[in-house]
Order: C-alpha cells, then sequence, then structure tokens
C-alpha cells in the first residue's frame, strides 16, 4: 500500500459516506470550473501529469525510523495546472490505484480522494500564494515557494485524516495521539514532498516556463524563451514516467508507508478489511499470470501510466464536451 492510501474499514461508515459526498461535489464543481476554459493543450498537460503523479508513487524512499514516503503529487499538479485541475488529477490516480491496483479501499475512496488529492492541491495553492509574497519573484521564487507549500500540503493532508479520525474512529486511539503521529511522521515526508516538487517544477520550469500556472504573472519568467516544444516536452514527461514506473520503482524501499507506520504504532491496522479487488489481475502492483516479479511489477506500472494517461484526458475531454453541449 502506498503513502495515505487508507483501506476499506479504516474509519467509519458515516465518514467514509460524507467525505464521499464532499469529494464527488468538489469534483464536480472542478469539473465545472475547468470545462468552461480548458484550452487544447491542458487535456495532454493533464494527462502526462496523472502519468507522471501515478509512476512517482510507486517510488518510496526511505525516511528514518523504519518509514518509508513518496511524492504525494497534490501540490505538484497545483503549481503546474492550478488546484481545479490539479485536484482533478491526483483524483483520477487515486481511482486507478483503487479500482485497478487494490491499493486503497473502495469504500474508503471518500476519504482517500479528500486527503490526497483535494486537501493537498488546495492547500498548496493557498499556501504558496502566501509564500509567494514573501518570495522574489523570480525563477528561484516559484521554486522555493512551491517547494514549502507542498511540503506543508502533506502534513495538512496528515492533519484531515486525523480530524476524520475524531469522528470516525475504529479503534479506541485518542485522536491527540494519532494526529501527533500522523504529523510528525508525515513531517519527514513532506521534506521529500518539497524536495521533489521543486526539481520538478524547477524543470518544468526551464523546458517550458508558459504552462506552469504558478509562474503566472512572474516577470523573471513571462518573457522567458521556451527550451523545447510541446510535442518533444509531452514526449519527455511521458518517457519520465515510464522509466519511473517500470524502472525506478523496482528499487523502491519496503518500508512501510507513513500511514501503515502510525496504524501499526497505535495498534488501528486491525480494522482494515480486506480489499474487494483483492484477487485482480494488478492487485498490490504485481500482474497475475507474469512469475517474474521484475517483469510483474514493470508490466503493472506500464499499464498504470497508460490507464491515469487515458483516463485524465479522456475526462477532460467528455466534461467539456458536454459542457459545450449543454451551453448551445
Amino acid at each position: 500500500m502506498l503513502a495515505m492510501h487508507a483501506p476499506d474499514g479504516f474509519l467509519a461508515p458515516g465518514v467514509a459516506a460524507v467525505t464521499a459526498v464532499i469529494s464527488i461535489a468538489v469534483t464536480w464543481l472542478s469539473l465545472r470550473m475547468v470545462a468552461d476554459n480548458l484550452a487544447d493543450r491542458y487535456i495532454p498537460l493533464a494527462g502526462v501529469t496523472a502519468a507522471f503523479v501515478f509512476a512517482a508513487q510507486m517510488v518510496n524512499v526511505p525516511v528514518g525510523a523504519g518509514t518509508s514516503g513518496h511524492l504525494l503529487g497534490g501540490a505538484l499538479a497545483a503549481l503546474l495546472l492550478g488546484p481545479w485541475l490539479g485536484s482533478l488529477v491526483v483524483t483520477v490516480v487515486v481511482l486507478v490505484q483503487a479500482l485497478v491496483f487494490a491499493d486503497g479501499g473502495v469504500t474508503a475512496l471518500g476519504y482517500n480522494v479528500l486527503n490526497m488529492a483535494i486537501v493537498p492541491a488546495f492547500s498548496a495553492w493557498a499556501i504558496f500564494g502566501a509564500a509567494k509574497a514573501v518570495f522574489p519573484k523570480t525563477r528561484g521564487g516559484v521554486v522555493g515557494a512551491g517547494a514549502i507549500a507542498a511540503g506543508l500540503s502533506v502534513v495538512l493532508a496528515a492533519g484531515a485524516f486525523s480530524v476524520e479520525w475524531l469522528f470516525g474512529a475504529t479503534a479506541g486511539v485518542p485522536f491527540d495521539r494519532l494526529f501527533g503521529a500522523m504529523v510528525s511522521v508525515h513531517a519527514a515526508i513532506g521534506v521529500v514532498e518539497g524536495l521533489i516538487t521543486g526539481l520538478v517544477v524547477a524543470a518544468v520550469l526551464n523546458a517550458r516556463p508558459d504552462i506552469v500556472e504558478a509562474a503566472r504573472g512572474v516577470p523573471d519568467l513571462s518573457t522567458s524563451s521556451r527550451a523545447v516544444g510541446m510535442k518533444p516536452f509531452l514526449v519527455g514527461a511521458f518517457l519520465a514516467a515510464v522509466v519511473l514506473a517500470i524502472g525506478v520503482s523496482q528499487f523502491a524501499s519496503s518500508s512501510p508507508d507513513g500511514l501503515e507506520t502510525v496504524a501499526a504504532q497505535q495498534g488501528i491496522d486491525e480494522a482494515a478489511r480486506q480489499h474487494a479487488l483483492a484477487n485482480g489481475v494488478f492487485a498490490d502492483y504485481a500482474t497475475d499470470g507474469v512469475g517474474n516479479e521484475t517483469m510483474s511489477l514493470a508490466v503493472a506500472g506500464f499499464t498504470g501510466v497508460m490507464t491515469t494517461l487515458v483516463v485524465a484526458g479522456g475526462m477532460l475531454v467528455s466534461a467539456r464536451a458536454l459542457r459545450q453541449q449543454g451551453m448551445s
């Protein structure tokens, strides 16, 4: 299970239902917000961003004390695409992970989407807006403010789960104890999030500063030349996602992620129920029928990259078409 992917049964059914309603409402509103003024280039951009976030989430790195973490991606997607489209992109990733790879519970989708897509994307955008007023309006300022926003967004996501636990606990662990454990563990993961986000944003700014939503209005970037064309950029981003998913993921840390660590320490892991799709073809990122572990993971990773790419792009094409049809 990857970081922050809560399994079925971690929170009470009432909280699962409420968070599902909230997540559906925000997703619907986000679709309406982006469908009205969605330029053609944002459809493939959203697709490759979804593919990259999916692939990056397959690469866990050790963060100390026997715990691992990886890019959550909500902040990165928001900085590149804006919070509305960014949250949609990561929502697609979370849905694909749950329904294709049995990673994150089906009944837990409400709070997983809320904690992994919505809270990180919108909180990072808000923090970035505040930090941008302090940092210089330069390329480095955008990268620095973005990295800080990304790191803090992970801590806020951990806090969001803790608040949900307050209202939907399934074990006798008090809120203050769970909150302290979640925040302390995810603060370390937030450092990784900030570093990776900063590096990726810096790379995109060097290649195509015009597509970074967070860089709008920055004088140092508004006149910057584009180092590569859009098609080569998209192909390069896609290939980076493929390399992460089928290659780098082979060396990912096997240590438990932040939520798994806290769940084991606090004794709430017993509340988890078996995933309804635990016997699926790609469950737990292993390809059924492929005996070689390296190839099994590679096939699953490539499948995830392609699935998130197609679903994210298809979702936006459909949303825009329906919106235009309704306005005609």
